[in-house]
């Protein structure tokens, strides 16, 4: 009796340590070692805020080499603001770098700080009031942070293509996301963003014209990799990363099982993984 019931206050303490609500009445999801990584971060890039904003990118990107790969981290109900320094997928590690790397170069290095980074380029106008708010597709993404002044995303036609988008694999598979599932208004919202995304100009620059326009691309750059998939505008997203004449990017590696520099070209990666091409943003200072 007394073994259950310590592992229950431990429970509980656990539960206490890792989730709170803030001012603005939404969840923050986090643990204390979050907080920890976050310091030695900071530790680390002391001194480098006066570099451009690419280069703090980069090397946040590789401050994380080796962590795990770890999937649908965000996936907490009630929504709220996941902090996992821990492990993540390709989005939250793009999403974590370009928070830390402003949180760094605005001059205020504090976890607060990081969080409302965090907050405001993963939510549509900084705003978490329910699923609905977070950027699922990486187009919408990149538009909407564009918006924000936090990125600008990179065409230059006519190299860059149209890229015609017809999202909808959110709301057709209701099933396969455990918040839409049984919310018939909440898939409703999904579609209409869906819709609304669909009426945009999109452009990419297709596989076959990487690698003679590889002197377009700059360390630091955002990059999404687009797809045939039907419903889907991008299957994944990195960090780009040129090493002499060899363009790559640094990402959260499925294969691999963690942040890694991708050893082989960008090109060759989309012939791989079947990629028509990329979408591409770069910060802004």
């Amino acid at each position: 009796m007394m073994r259950k019931t310590l592992i229950s206050i431990l429970f509980l303490v656990q539960i206490l340590s890792t989730t709170y609500a803030n001012a603005q009445g939404y969840n923050i999801y986090s643990e204390p070692r979050d907080k920890q990584i976050f310091d030695n971060y900071i530790s680390v890039m002391k001194g480098k805020e006066r570099l451009e904003i690419d280069k703090i990118i980069v090397e946040t990107a590789k401050f994380f080499l080796s962590v795990p790969y770890v999937a649908h981290t965000l996936e907490i109900e009630p929504e709220g603001l996941v902090i996992n320094l821990r492990g993540m997928d390709c989005t939250t590690f793009v999403e974590t770098v370009l928070a830390l790397s402003r949180t760094v170069k605005e001059g205020e290095p504090t976890f607060e700080k990081f969080c409302d980074n965090l907050r405001f380029i993963r939510y549509r106008e900084g705003k978490i009031s329910g699923y609905h708010d977070r950027l699922h597709y990486t187009s919408d993404w990149m538009y909407e942070n564009e918006k924000k002044g936090i990125i600008r995303r990179v065409i230059h036609t006519p190299e860059w293509e149209p890229l015609f988008l017809n999202l909808h694999i959110m709301s057709s598979n209701p099933g396969k996301y455990k918040q839409l599932s049984g919310d018939d208004s909440l898939k409703e919202t999904v579609k209409n963003i869906e819709k609304d995304i669909n009426t945009r100009d999109h452009f990419y620059l297709p596989h076959s014209k990487i690698q003679k326009n590889a002197s377009l691309f700059k360390s630091g750059d955002i990059v999404g990799f687009t797809t045939k998939i039907d419903g889907l505008d991008v299957t994944h997203m990195g960090i780009i990363y040129k090493e002499g004449n060899n363009l790559t990017f640094i990402h959260a590696s499925l294969t691999h099982k963690k942040v890694i520099v991708n050893r082989e070209p960008l090109h060759t990666y989309l012939s791989n993984t079947k990629g028509t091409g990329i979408i591409l943003s770069r910060a802004e200072n």
